[in-house]
């Protein structure tokens, strides 16, 4: 049963209000090709809550949450994100943008700026604010992500994991609603993704709403609320972490993690 068959779920009960932050519905969004990549998807995502969203390559997850800040536009349905609806005023999806900070595989780092420029820049140019208080909340955020002593180093001196965890710190300097983190781990060296998933973990616990694209199974059963499932385009399953990879409703779901557990 697919979620079209399916009633909307219920507001997680760890959820901080009864407000959705995030509220997709019926998104379709077909390339330039005429492939339908999304056919159809419906999430609401609750302040305070980590949503996992898992599925193979080419099922849609990656799309379907770039859409959240209008990286990739979507051509049926509606998203609104904190009450803004993103559509084609640019202004709106600006403001969307300031309140939604996004991690990608690969870190997006400027290469020829040290760490603590790196974090600044956006607070500086899209919040105006002035350099001493730019600089004073990027090393907080520096050393909340571990790597305070790193500030002063360029991006190519540090490890991957080093700079997965500048990026993220990148991202909270724009103090963000909302965090979308896209395969975070996948571009990294093993050793280095445990660094990485603890900070996320720390996000979560300080109350961060979160939207996770991964295949960490470990991070999804101990930190999400939810667990999506997208495959070919549709949402497929949602569930607590625990009915989801104990007790899985859909065929496909059990055909999934039958890959990766």
């Amino acid at each position: 049963m697919t979620q079209s068959e399916t009633q909307a779920p219920q507001v997680p009960h760890n959820a901080v209000g009864t407000e959705a932050v995030i509220v997709a519905k019926d998104v379709h969004k077909w390339y330039d090709n005429g492939f339908n990549v999304l056919k159809g998807v419906s999430l609401n995502v609750y302040k305070g809550e980590v949503v996992v969203v898992m599925g193979p390559s080419g099922s849609g997850k990656s799309t379907f949450i770039r859409t959240f800040n209008a990286l990739e536009p979507y051509q049926e349905g509606s998203i609104k994100i904190d009450g803004t609806l993103i559509g084609h005023d640019v202004r709106d999806i600006e403001s969307v943008r300031r309140e939604v900070g996004m991690v990608f595989q690969s870190f997006n780092l400027f290469p020829h700026l040290t760490v603590l420029q790196n974090v600044t820049l956006a607070p500086q140019w899209v919040r105006r604010w002035p350099k001493a208080k730019a600089e004073e909340i990027a090393m907080r955020l520096l050393d909340r992500v571990g790597i305070a002593e790193q500030a002063y180093k360029f991006p190519g001196q540090l490890s991957g994991g080093q700079q997965q965890r500048v990026a993220i710190a990148r991202s909270l300097a724009m103090q963000p609603k909302v965090m979308l983190f896209d395969e975070p781990t996948s571009a990294l060296d093993p050793e280095m993704v445990r660094e990485v998933l603890d900070v996320m973990r720390n996000l979560a616990k300080d109350g961060m709403t979160m939207v996770c694209v991964t295949h960490e199974v470990g991070f999804a059963r101990e930190v999400a609320d939810r667990v999506v499932l997208m495959d070919g385009g549709v949402l497929v399953e949602e569930n607590t972490p625990e009915a989801f990879f104990n007790n899985p409703a859909e065929e496909r779901t059990r055909s999934f993690l039958s890959q990766i557990l």
